[in-house]
């Protein structure tokens, strides 16, 4: 009896959140309806003086912490410090924090034997494009509700005078009536990844020198593309993460954030953890950052011609040489960028149906896996080193 009574409970909670869910669906669903007629329109609204000094104020800023990957990366965990209830920002630092390694890694023991200077030059050209303009794109939303709550009243109609989609005009409107932490992180993700979908993984340039390319394709076959999330237990370094399938296919790439949001989210407890370990940690793209028992900043050693695998059963074999994982700064200039033309990719409020998605996370503690893929990593250069 007791067991089915709380069978009952449990069934009851999920009609209910359904049904909450339902209703704060149709209700968002009339807002983009509404500012989805505006945008067809082109309607944009005078400024005041005071209104003109927010926006440039907003662009000085979003210009002065848009120069690298680690301004971008330092910026989002410093405006989630401030406020903790955008989880976007949260997210947004760990995602950027895996494309400065990712980033390096081009320059490190292992990719830059693999590709030459030119792939290496295309791929971090890639990469730096989608982080600059996800930055240039959702810091100015950051900033620009950082000023709402400083004058308590939302400023979310300037948003059309920063190129930002009406989608998010209505979402932050949305969430400084409702404060639902979740539908706004989830429409973050969604305006996210439509907004690099025209700009860049479909740009002709990017599909021809990067995605189409036998070195993209075998990330993904051999899974050496993780989206890594750092902590540690008893001074030991752990991860939990995911491995990025399908980087190119848009949906998936809103899938797999939806997903890595509720890894990061799933447990109070977990999550402290991970926001204690990036707040002693500062990001430098050196993956030394979070395994310096593994790699470290600077070349161990003269570099021979045959390169000879360090890592077997998950560690580093003993009296092996570290992986080479520089700093960023150290290795890549700062990139000129052109500002990105485009239309408002939102055109089907049908898009509302995934705000409310829910995801399930199985067993994420990627440590082992991770150092598999490295070492069949190393022994793809190893061979490469033997026919060289």
């Amino acid at each position: 009896m007791v067991v089915f009574s709380i069978f009952l409970i449990h069934k009851w909670r999920k009609r209910r959140k359904r049904i909450k869910s339902s209703i704060a669906g149709r209700k968002l669903k009339k807002e983009l309806v509404v500012l989805l007629k505006k945008n067809k329109q082109n309607t944009i609204s005078e400024l005041d003086l005071d209104e003109q000094q927010i926006l440039e104020k907003i662009k000085q800023q979003t210009t002065a912490c848009n120069l690298n990957n680690v301004t971008r990366t330092n910026a989002y965990f410093k405006f989630y410090l401030k406020f903790p209830q955008v989880h976007w920002a949260l997210l947004a630092h760990f995602v950027s924090r895996n494309a400065g390694w990712n980033m390096t890694d081009l320059k490190g023991d292992l990719l830059s034997k693999i590709l030459s200077e030119t792939e290496q030059h295309a791929f971090f050209q890639f990469m730096e494009r989608a982080n600059w303009l996800i930055f240039q794109d959702a810091y100015p939303q950051l900033l620009l509700y950082e000023e709402s709550v400083r004058q308590g009243k939302p400023f979310f109609h300037l948003l059309s005078h920063l190129g930002v989609s009406s989608f998010m005009q209505a979402i932050w409107s949305f969430f400084w009536q409702q404060k639902q932490s979740q539908i706004l992180t989830h429409a973050l993700i969604i305006n996210e990844q439509n907004y690099i979908e025209k700009r860049v993984i479909q740009n002709p340039i990017f599909k021809e020198e990067v995605t189409s390319t036998l070195e993209f394709k075998l990330q993904d076959v051999f899974a050496f593309n993780y989206i890594l999330f750092p902590y540690q237990t008893h001074g030991i370094s752990q991860l939990k993460g995911l491995v990025v399938h399908l980087f190119t296919k848009l949906n998936q790439r809103i899938e797999i954030g939806f997903k890595l949001y509720s890894l990061l989210y799933e447990n109070p407890s977990q999550l402290r953890s991970f926001v204690k370990w990036a707040n002693q940690h500062p990001h430098t793209g050196s993956r030394s950052d979070y395994w310096r028992n593994v790699y470290c900043v600077i070349q161990e050693g003269i570099p021979t011609k045959t390169y000879k695998p360090r890592i077997t059963d998950g560690h580093l074999k003993n009296g092996a040489k570290k992986l080479y994982s520089p700093v960023l700064v150290h290795v890549w200039k700062n990139t000129s960028h052109k500002q990105p033309g485009g239309d408002d990719w939102f055109k089907n409020e049908g898009i509302v149906k995934m705000l409310f998605k829910e995801m399930n996370i199985a067993d994420n503690d990627v440590k082992l896996a991770y150092m598999k893929s490295l070492e069949r990593l190393e022994l793809a250069v190893a061979a490469k080193s033997l026919l060289s």
